[in-house]
Order: C-alpha cells, then structure tokens, then sequence
C-alpha cells in the first residue's frame, strides 16, 4: 500500500455565494479570526503528514500564491519594531520550498476537471483532496483520522457526516453496503442531492477524500455531469462500478461551509470562541447579544 503523499486543492471557483466579498478577495482568503480559511485546511493536511500540496488556480487568485510567499518587506519592517512574536508565526506557516504546486485551471469545468489538471504531478500515486471553503474543526483532523482507516483498509476514503433527514437533498450522500468496525463504512454507490424519500442514507459526503490514481484515468474521459461539469462524484461512481474499494469514514468533528454566508459566520464564530486570545471577549459578545 502506497502512502498518501499528495494533497490536491481546488481554488479555483469565483465564490459566487458570498459575493461581493469575492469580487476582489479568493473566499479561500477570507479571514477566520487572524487567518485567511485555507490556512486551516492546508494545516489539517500538513498534520496528516502531506508533503506536497497542489493547488488548482483560476484567474484572479494570485492572492493565494502570494499569501504563501516569503513577505520580506513586511518581515523585516516586524522585526525592526521588535515585532518578533507576529514575525516568527509568519515565518512559521510559510511552507517549505518546493512543497507546494500551482496548477492554472483555464476554464470552470467542474470539480472533477480540477482534480484531473493535477495528474502530471499526482503520477501514479495515491492522493487527498481537500475542498478548501469547508474547515472542518475537531480535536484531530479529518485527514489525519481518514490516513489512520486508510492504512488498515487501503483503496479510496470519503469522508462522510450525518444530517437531519430533511438537508438530505441539499448534499451528496453515500449508499451504504454495512457499518465496518468503528467509524468505517463499506459503500455501494453515491447519490447527488437526491429527494428526501429516495435518499439511501443520511452520510453526506464532506469535502475530504483519499483517491487512487486511477480515478485520475476515468476524469480524463468523463463526460460532463450535473450542471453541464465534469463531476468528481461520476468518476468516482464508475470507478466503484469497475470494482476499486471504497469505503466512507464517520469522522468527528464539526464542518462549516466557509462558502456560503452562513456556514462562513459559523466558521468565524466557532474559531473565536476557542482562540486563545480572544476566546473570553467573543464569549461575553455572544452573552450581550442574546441579553
């Protein structure tokens, strides 16, 4: 069983649901608390030991490239005021030479296009994807818990939480063949946001997934799916289909779509009550507003 090495970020989408903060802004660069979104998701794949991560870009993100970029200016102005603290977090989550990709996805195509721009680095290995507008907030990460289940069953891992019954149909969610030894789940297929009463499950599928790198193969001759684009889940499908292992795995922990309003207040919300600095003032914010 090959390791799981390769991260693959999609951050190429114009973030239509929180417009017109993302006229300017990539929604990955929004802050949460003191820190752009796709901070959180990078440092929960980095936790699970990924080495490289690639980013699929569009137009308009340089943002993104920039943010992970030595700063020198800005370093050195900080450590001229004795700023040392602010300089050294800075220099910390800057990423290692040579550890991070940046492929450019020319046209919106869909999720599964994206994933498919990253095969000449991907190669013939095993690879997450991490959707980078869902921070997912738990005491280990997502990843880490999925490369846990992955070394005991190998083949391809979708994380996966449950739902009311009555948000079914706003997710994908998975079939499940039988409940395996703790938070694993054999699957026998998936669904896209199907009606409330033909929903096989309430497993909605949440944005992490460890892949092998023949699904690279079926992307690159899938035909266009649910809104006229190449879907990461139809490649999947068929890839169950032609008998590849897949399995879903419960993990825990909370998610907040940081793509949608919403789920993006929750985020903010959710990260200031547990910072360090700044946990007891968001408290007592929360206490006045509800006096």
């Amino acid at each position: 069983m090959k390791p799981v090495r390769i991260a693959v970020m999609p951050v190429a989408g114009f973030g239509t649901r929180v417009l017109p903060a993302t006229k300017t802004v990539p929604k990955e660069m929004l802050p949460v608390v003191d820190r752009p979104a796709l901070q959180y998701v990078v440092d929960e794949a980095l936790e699970a030991g990924i080495e490289h991560i690639v980013f699929i870009t569009g137009r308009n993100k340089g943002a993104i490239e920039d943010y992970f970029d030595e700063a020198y200016e800005l370093e050195a102005a900080l450590d001229a005021k004795a700023k040392t603290e602010i300089a050294d977090e800075l220099k910390r989550l800057r990423p290692k030479e040579g550890t991070m990709s940046f492929v450019r996805q020319q046209s919106a195509r869909g999720l599964g296009h994206a994933v498919w721009c990253a095969r000449d680095i991907v190669g013939d290995q095993p690879f997450a994807v991490l959707l980078p507008d869902v921070i997912i907030k738990g005491e280990t990460g997502c990843l880490q818990q999925m490369m846990t289940a992955y070394s005991e069953v190998g083949g391809n891992i979708i994380a996966v939480d449950e739902v009311p019954e009555a948000d079914v149909s706003k997710y994908g969610v998975i079939a499940p063949k039988g409940r395996l030894d703790g938070p694993l789940i054999a699957m026998s297929g998936m669904v896209e946001k199907p009606a409330i009463e033909d929903a096989p499950s309430r497993y909605k599928i949440t944005g992490r997934y460890i892949l092998q790198p023949d699904v690279m193969d079926l992307l690159a001759t899938q035909d266009t799916g649910a809104g006229g684009e190449i879907q990461l889940t139809d490649a999947m499908a068929r890839a169950m289909d032609s008998g590849s292992p897949f399995h879903a795995f419960a993990y825990a922990g909370q998610d907040y779509d940081c793509g949608s309003k919403l789920g993006y207040f929750e985020a903010v919300l959710a990260h200031a009550l547990t910072h360090p600095e700044i946990a007891d003032g968001a408290r007592a914010l929360v206490r006045d507003a509800q006096a």
